[in-house]
């Protein structure tokens, strides 16, 4: 595709990157990615996916926005509570960019329903709130071949892994986390988080999910990359393939 006149301007500061340039960009503009929350992860990966010119976001969450939410949910504002937040999704990104058309689905992902909600993406990003909804995530996203960003956050940590599963030499999440979904989780609510933290690993997600479109760099999948806020330290562990996972033996067969 041809950018226009105003495009151009718009994506300078990436077109003028040689690792991007106008082919990458027309790329990004034909993307589509599916992001599984809007909440602290999913809010600041719209805007910045919305700002890349990313063309299809589809954005399923079936919460509304609280007012809770606002120390960190920086795509809503308080006229937003109470609202749909997959709905003020559209209407934020509607704001920040013509180019850019948001697909709201107003429903939680399933482990029944995820495979057609996650269709025909490019990318995933999730960012739920949920063990079992991030197994049926990864589950779906290995099975249909589509990379898999997966964002995590708790009080002054952060978590951030690329899963593409089906390739030989990579793991998929269940390598790394097993396959329990009756473990027990803590809430924001009930632990607290930093919300400067969820807007930081939302933005490192949306850059993961460019990089899978666009390539650069090194490839980033199968590595796992915390950091803690407390200490001001950042870690990038490397996640092995487990050659006993039932998911990546399905993969291959």
């Amino acid at each position: 595709m041809s950018l226009t006149d105003s495009q151009l301007e718009r994506y300078a500061r990436h077109i003028v990157l040689k690792e991007i340039g106008g082919a990458g960009q027309a790329r990004l503009l034909s993307g589509h990615v599916a992001l599984v929350g809007a909440g602290g992860i999913g809010s600041p990966a719209i805007q910045y996916l919305a700002a890349a010119g990313v063309g299809t976001l589809r954005v399923i969450d079936d919460d509304a926005v609280a007012l809770s939410n606002l120390q960190r949910q920086v795509l809503f504002g308080t006229a937003d509570i109470d609202a749909p937040k997959a709905e003020a999704a559209v209407a934020a990104v509607a704001r920040l960019t013509p180019d850019v058309h948001v697909i709201a689905i107003l429903q939680r992902l399933t482990a029944d329903n995820a495979a057609l909600m996650l269709r025909d993406v490019d990318v995933v990003i999730d960012g739920s709130d949920s063990f079992e909804t991030r197994l049926a995530v990864a589950d779906a996203a290995q099975r249909l071949r589509i990379p898999l960003v997966s964002a995590a956050v708790g009080q002054f940590e952060g978590q951030l892994a690329v899963y593409r599963g089906w390739e030989a030499d990579k793991p998929c999440y269940r390598c790394l986390v097993g396959g329990d979904p009756g473990r027990a989780e803590a809430s924001c609510a009930e632990q607290g988080v930093m919300g400067a933290l969820t807007g930081m690993m939302g933005s490192l997600a949306a850059l993961e999910a460019i990089r899978a479109m666009v390539p650069f760099g090194d490839d980033s999948a199968g590595k796992l990359l915390i950091a803690d806020l407390l200490s001001l330290r950042f870690r990038t562990l490397t996640v092995p393939k487990d050659p006993a996972c039932p998911r990546c033996a399905l993969a291959h067969a």
